[in-house]
């Protein structure tokens, strides 16, 4: 049943974002020339590689974090893998663009995650619209353990999940209620969860809600 809710919603989904996602893509090259697209491996569903796709909202080469963060960023970095004020944005030029920039505000509106929709949920199904989030596995082996581990991927990655819509950035790694939150929704899954998780979602990028 999940999996052809997933299937119907985002195939109807699909059908409307893709001329606004190319529309998009084509903002981007020109503001920063270079693939538009950007894919990155995380660890899906019992533990097996999966590739995400997103629109880019960072300068080419962000991955070199030495060339754009400072050794004090880089720490925060490595704690949340998120920062506060992002110089590896689009669009990022002095101080506290990392709110205001053309970069964050793709970040802001969620518009970033948008192909995943197209490639992981309708096309590959190797992602939700309703789960866990898609972890790295750095971040994985960091923040969980063997039985945490086991229990996280035992659910597909999903576009949004309970942490997401519930926290979005505003609850970190650091004293454990990330974890408990992602935890949560793999204890207490269901269809009605799901269809909260998606409303308050909806609202939560509509008030921009904990978002980086």
């Amino acid at each position: 049943v999940k999996r052809f809710f997933d299937f119907i919603s985002s195939l109807v989904i699909s059908l409307i974002i893709i001329v606004p996602i190319c529309i998009i893509a084509v903002v981007i090259f020109i503001k920063d020339p270079g693939n538009p697209f950007y894919c990155q491996e995380r660890i899906g569903k019992n533990g097996k590689s999966l590739k995400i796709f997103k629109l880019r909202s960072m300068k080419k080469n962000s991955d070199c974090l030495e060339k754009y963060l400072t050794p004090e960023q880089i720490e925060q970095y490595k704690k949340e893998y998120k920062l506060d004020d992002d110089p590896r944005l689009i669009g990022y030029k002095k101080p506290g663009d990392g709110k205001k920039c053309f970069g964050a505000k793709i970040r802001q509106w969620s518009i970033d995650e948008l192909p995943q929709i197209i490639f992981n949920i309708c096309i590959l199904g190797n992602m939700s619209v309703v789960g866990t989030r898609p972890i790295l596995k750095d971040e994985l082996a960091e923040n969980y353990n063997e039985s945490e581990k086991e229990e996280l991927l035992s659910v597909k990655p999903g576009l949004t999940g309970y942490w997401q819509a519930y926290a979005r950035n505003n609850v970190g790694y650091e004293d454990h209620k990330r974890q408990d939150m992602e935890l949560y929704y793999v204890k207490n899954q269901s269809f009605w969860l799901d269809l909260k998780i998606i409303f308050k979602t909806i609202e939560s990028v509509l008030r921009k809600n904990g978002a980086k």
